[in-house]
């Protein structure tokens, strides 16, 4: 694998501003806020999504509302998809034949988070048929994506993702390069394992603290400023109360969802088992968010974990 690279490292030159004709299908917690900050960037933007409403949100913001995926991709110069699981994109590019739908001269990026296998299984049916195609799975939450302070992860070929920089940069903060096809899948799922042992720990120790008559704000402070800090405790506190404006603080709606944690833990399972690698702690993780998922908590923010650990008020 390729050592990685911040855009930040290469030098920086005035680009010119032009209109690309870009496809954006899936419009979800992450997709839609991508695809608005493409608009105000001022690029020619067709979406679909299985959302009217998302789609129509889209449209009131200066995008063009596709009837179909295939109608979405015919003109476009870049094609964006954002999708929930490998089988979406792999029935999306494949059994459906987007492929065969997208001109030979535009650019596809694939920013759903999936398995390495099936990103580099995809890539290679876009080669054979002349296609540039990355993976560049997101890091950030839908706040990073909002506020177009996103992380991007690509794997590809170097010129590929040369043209994808100038795209993603209206979206993201961060761009590494992690290596060929399904590098930037790879790189994601390990970020993503470490980010729910990470929640689960973070959750673990506040209800710790509770239980013993702390405060849960005084002791999330003391952690952010001493060797437990970490993202959860700086930018995502798992608290209700204690970080008004993330998840925890609106009763765990939005943000980035237990089902999502819990099929990202499974994709570094998997991950394990084929390269033969211990992950006890990611095993562990992924056992935590499935219990949790299966007590009817699937849909809300991750960091609903707390909920194993105490009965945390909400409010």
């Amino acid at each position: 694998m390729a050592v990685s690279e911040q855009h930040d490292a290469y030098p920086c030159s005035p680009r010119r501003q032009t209109m690309t004709r870009i496809a954006f299908i899936g419009l979800g917690n992450m997709g839609a806020p991508m695809a608005h900050n493409l608009v105000k960037a001022g690029h020619d933007l067709t979406v679909y999504d299985l959302s009217a409403s998302a789609v129509a949100q889209l449209t009131q913001a200066g995008a063009s509302a596709a009837a179909d995926a295939a109608s979405a991709v015919a003109n476009a110069e870049v094609v964006i998809t954002m999708l929930p699981a490998s089988l979406h994109v792999e029935r999306l590019y494949l059994e459906d034949d987007l492929l065969g739908r997208v001109a030979p001269s535009a650019l596809v990026i694939d920013c759903s988070t999936i398995s390495p296998e099936s990103a580099r299984k995809v890539a290679e049916a876009a080669q054979g048929r002349g296609i540039a195609m990355i993976d560049a799975p997101v890091s950030g939450g839908t706040g990073g994506a909002a506020a177009g302070t996103l992380t991007f992860i690509m794997g590809g070929d170097e010129a590929n993702v040369a043209r994808a920089r100038p795209i993603l940069e209206k979206m993201g903060k961060n761009l590494f390069h992690a290596g060929g096809a399904g590098a930037g899948q790879v790189a994601k799922i390990c970020n993503n394992m470490l980010l729910g042992i990470l929640m689960a720990g973070t959750s673990e120790a506040l209800a710790l603290g509770v239980a013993n008559g702390l405060d849960p704000a005084v002791l999330s402070e003391i952690v952010a400023k001493s060797s437990g800090r970490n993202w959860a405790t700086e930018l995502y506190n798992p608290w209700p109360g204690v970080m008004p404006q993330a998840p925890a603080s609106k009763g765990y709606a939005g943000g980035f969802g237990v089902d999502l944690m819990l099929k990202d833990l499974g994709l570094a399972a998997e991950s394990a088992m084929t390269t033969r690698s211990a992950v006890p702690l990611g095993e562990l993780a992924r056992n935590l968010f499935a219990m949790h998922s299966a007590g009817g908590s699937g849909k809300l923010d991750f960091s609903s974990i707390l909920q194993l650990y105490t009965r945390a008020p909400q409010k």
